[in-house]
């Protein structure tokens, strides 16, 4: 499901050009589709998380998908703009819904295994993300048309949600321990540690976010890289992001997931500040890889933390960590060129550096969820 999720995805994205080709689209009228779907996204959150408490994160995953699958060939049938508009909604709705349902089913599938698995499941959305990006890249170069790229690309994929559909009953410590669960609003916003954690969340996500858009960009007006150096710098910054997700489990599980946010943070603000006082193509690259190995791990810490959280239950906890997730996505861009437009670029590359520090600060609350746990594992085994 992560890498269905991720290859939906990064076929969209990857198409994304030839869409605006397509629809004659302005730089701010596809602005605008692209908030809708960032829009779809935030709205599915709180209803995601409910649904997933309800009736379990697997079911809603699956179901999830089904919806997922066909948003995008709508995409790409879609003959108009407000039929566009209404499809790319659908299709940000799905992938955020789907985005909560499975990671709370990781978050379960990790307790079950009773060790850190959830790093890994991130990585395969961002390799699933690779190949999506990778198919739509071959497509464009072939001029085969996006709306039949993304029709058999979905039916290729769709068989994924079959083999997903295994036996699976929810793992959550309280409902075996017989305890109460977590009572609180369908959608809350987080609060005390979880609140933490959310601030965790979003200083991550402005830094993910600003690196696709601005990376490039600092290279070549910067730098003065060429056009091709100055695209190996995303790449950079993604390949070592990836890496480090494969490895962050056994990272986690080694030295537990304070030390471990610790390290990724202390690697994010050493990488930052390289990078936004770099003088050479090299430092400037070294400074991304760095902050690749920083980012890298910390969303696969604030969903597992989530999903232990012991003041919301675990639908609502991950929904409210990833409504601040993806604001960090939205807002990280335009916030580096505010501060681009008034200062400099260089400048605002600072911020990152200030983003990192909260990080840091910020990995003092992923304790607390570690002891919560054990203290559930260990009333599971003394009832048992």
């Amino acid at each position: 499901m992560f890498i269905l999720n991720g290859a939906l995805y990064g076929a969209w994205a990857a198409r994304i050009p030839s869409l605006q080709q397509n629809f004659d689209l302005s730089p701010g009228d596809l602005g605008l589709l692209l908030l809708l779907l960032a829009g779809g996204a935030i709205a599915a959150f709180p209803i995601s998380g409910s649904l997933s408490d309800r009736f379990g994160p697997k079911a809603v995953t699956l179901v999830c998908a089904l919806i997922y699958c066909p948003a995008l060939v709508m995409i790409g049938y879609s003959p108009s703009i407000p039929l566009l508009a209404c499809s790319i909604f659908l299709f940000g709705a799905g992938h955020g819904a789907m985005d909560v349902a499975m990671n709370g089913w990781a978050a379960e599938v990790e307790r079950w295994y009773g060790r850190s698995i959830m790093s890994s499941f991130h990585a395969l959305f961002s390799l699933g993300a690779g190949i999506g990006a990778g198919v739509g890249a071959i497509a464009a170069w072939e001029a085969i048309s996006y709306s039949h790229q993304f029709a058999f690309f979905a039916l290729l994929l769709a068989p994924l949600i079959w083999f997903a559909n295994v036996p699976w009953k929810s793992t959550n410590p309280l409902e075996q321990s017989g305890a109460d669960k977590p009572k609180g609003p369908r959608l809350a916003l987080p609060r005390g540690a979880l609140l933490v954690v959310a601030f965790v969340a979003f200083s991550c996500s402005v830094g993910e976010g600003a690196m696709a858009d601005w990376s490039a960009v600092f290279l070549r007006s910067v730098i003065n890289a060429s056009e091709g150096q100055a695209a190996l710098g995303f790449t950079v910054f993604s390949v070592t992001m990836v890496a480090m997700r494969f490895a962050g489990d056994r990272l986690i599980t080694r030295f537990g997931p304070v030390n471990t946010l610790r390290f990724c943070g202390t690697a994010a603000l050493i990488g930052s500040t390289l990078t936004a006082t770099a003088t050479t193509l090299s430092m400037t690259y070294l400074g991304l890889a760095l902050m690749g190995v920083g980012y890298s791990i910390v969303f696969p810490l604030v969903f597992s933390r989530a999903a232990n959280s012991k003041q919301l239950s675990p639908g609502v906890a991950i929904a409210s960590v990833a409504t601040f997730g993806y604001g960090g996505l939205l807002l990280g861009p335009p916030m580096v060129g505010f501060i681009a437009e008034v200062s400099s670029l260089r400048f605002s590359f600072g911020l990152f550096v200030l983003l990192a520090l909260v990080v840091i600060a910020g990995a003092a609350a992923f304790g607390r969820g570690e002891r919560e746990t054990r203290t559930r594992e260990t009333q599971m085994t003394s009832s048992n």
